[in-house]
């Protein structure tokens, strides 16, 4: 559950992850710039499976909040975890609008759904449910 092999990240630099997420997500949704889903596929395949701190864009936004003094580390597991369903549902909505059909609306508002929630209250519900699952599992 755990990732004690990757260096903790900062929450609040993945607050700004979800801000970006949710403006893509809804600029996918509203409008005709369907190509933006790259955006996330690449940026989730990046943070998700390869670290956080290979991502130029978590570094700044990692740097920013040390800067204001708002940086808090936590595990990165869990956030690894929401990075690879952004990268999943990134790559379902950039591969739909490829073959010309509608279906990527969908990961689209359920991605503009959590996305909203994480920025506004810092819930993370795709990092609940690694947790939950882990609990789970041990509980077996």
């Amino acid at each position: 559950m755990l990732r004690f092999d990757i260096a903790p990240v900062c929450s609040n630099a993945y607050r700004f992850h979800a801000a970006v997420t949710l403006a893509v997500s809804a600029l996918y949704f509203f409008t005709p710039y369907k190509w933006l889903a790259v955006i996330l596929a690449l940026g989730g395949l990046l943070r998700g499976f390869v670290s956080p701190h290979k991502c130029p864009s978590y570094l700044g936004f990692s740097a920013l909040t040390r800067k204001l003094g708002l940086a808090k580390p936590i595990n990165a597991g869990a956030k690894m975890f929401a990075d690879k369903l952004v990268a999943i549902a990134g790559t379902i909505m950039l591969v739909t609008w490829l073959l010309g059909s509608e279906i990527g609306l969908i990961p689209a508002a359920v991605l503009m759904v959590f996305a909203f929630i994480d920025l506004i209250s810092g819930f993370c519900a795709a990092c609940w449910a690694y947790a939950m699952w882990y609990k789970v599992r041990s509980a077996a």
